[in-house]
């Protein structure tokens, strides 16, 4: 798995790989390898970046 987690900052748009229901979310904050998503159909939910690779999104 490539690490695209790195390039993720604050206002970052991402899609969880294996949860497709949750939507887009947008990175609220990113410490260490927790990254916090606020996701349009699940709310806030904080990932462990070293075992969950988000997927960049490049849209509205």
């Amino acid at each position: 798995m490539s690490d695209l987690n790195g390039l993720l900052e604050p206002g970052s748009l991402v899609r969880h790989p294996t949860e497709p229901d949750w939507g887009i979310g947008q990175v609220q904050s990113k410490i260490g390898g927790r990254i916090t998503v606020n996701f349009r159909e699940v709310g806030k939910v904080v990932i462990d970046g070293s075992r969950i690779g988000l997927l960049p999104v490049f849209e509205d």
